[in-house]
């Protein structure tokens, strides 16, 4: 199934409120067991403006992306094996923590809110510009241009609050502040946890299955076949998913809230975290860069690289390539701290 059918197809679906955002985005993310890779991206990371982030929301996004992952072949442990690896080794700690220790001590520019401007190049090669911008009370306001950012901030139609954003902002500001054990286990959970992080089997097991009805029901709404129910998923799938959510979850949080110096040095923290992660060097423009590379194994077999500045963490670019056709998704990233009163007047 082409992803993209499936987001034409959920412009007609209601705006859910924000519980039930939260649930469906839940259920969706975790269907048949299958790793959220980016097939195509949540709407933050590509966000795209013709489907419609209101009517779309995050839940839709994440139906398609599950929609175009490949089932998983890992070998499993037995069923009965409770979930592992919520606390993973700091394999790429030196670079990554480093970098987080400078940005917090920075600390954050002026303002009460983060811009993000992204520009997303997807399959036909064309631009999307984006605009997002996150305030420090958890509002959130979207546009496709300037203009109609601005238009959103003047006339105060922000997007309903959903727990899910401030999940993962509170989560990356736990790691942050020094308890990244915690954070990992808040991160990876921020959504839900049909994967059963900490549970015990049979909660585990519960878990799983609330978060399979909630999917089947979730297709049956926008008129898709409901796949067949899979097994929890264990061992080394179990491992590979975990670390799936954590990735994705934090760069959720890093691409709202990126010139928040406190959110950014969170995510950098349990990034840190993650085994097998591959930081790299090169430059952008001119000024040094890191290169984040997420292991394929955590995306089904996709690639998914992050530059982010050597100096401030802040992210600069995001290269995509999904392993079934190799299709390559391109954004750029631009992080400003503003005001709302100087967007509303039109000073972006």
């Amino acid at each position: 199934m082409d992803e993209m059918d499936l987001m034409k197809k959920l412009r007609d679906v209601p705006s859910p409120g924000p519980e039930a955002h939260d649930r469906a985005r839940a259920a969706l993310r975790t269907a048949m067991g299958e790793p959220v890779a980016a097939a195509v991206p949540p709407k933050r990371r590509f966000s795209w403006p013709k489907v419609g982030v209101a009517a779309a929301g995050a839940a839709a996004v994440a139906a398609a992306v599950v929609l175009g992952t490949s089932g998983g072949s890992v070998p499993a442990a037995p069923s009965g094996a409770p979930p592992q690896a919520t606390e993973a080794p700091p394999a790429v700690e030196a670079p990554l923590v480093k970098l987080a220790s400078a940005v917090q001590a920075a600390g954050t520019q002026p303002g009460d809110a983060s811009l993000i401007i992204n520009t997303k190049f997807g399959r036909d090669g064309k631009p999307d510009l984006y605009y997002t911008l996150y305030t420090d009370e958890g509002r959130q306001f979207t546009g496709d241009s300037a203009k109609t950012l601005v238009d959103a901030v003047v006339k105060g139609n922000a997007e309903p609050a959903a727990p899910y954003d401030g999940n993962v902002m509170a989560a990356a500001r736990l790691a942050a502040n020094g308890d990244v054990d915690k954070a990992r286990i808040a991160m990876i959970t921020a959504s839900d946890n049909a994967l059963g992080v900490g549970l015990s089997p049979a909660e585990a097991d519960k878990a799983w299955a609330a978060a399979q009805a909630e999917t089947a029901e979730m297709f049956r709404k926008i008129g898709k076949p409901v796949p067949a129910p899979r097994p929890r998923p264990t061992g080394k799938e179990l491992e590979n998913l975990i670390e799936n959510h954590l990735w994705s979850n934090a760069q959720h949080a890093l691409f709202a809230n990126a010139a928040d110096a406190e959110v950014r040095a969170g995510v950098l923290k349990l990034y840190a975290t993650i085994p097998d992660m591959v930081v790299g060097k090169t430059t952008v423009d001119g000024q040094a860069a890191l290169t984040l590379t997420a292991p394929p194994a955590i995306l089904d077999g996709s690639t998914d690289v992050l530059t982010i500045n050597a100096g401030n963490g802040l992210p600069i670019r995001e290269e995509i390539t999904t392993a079934e056709s190799s299709k390559q998704y391109v954004v750029n990233y631009k992080s400003f701290r503003v005001t709302l009163a100087d967007v509303a007047a039109g000073k972006i």
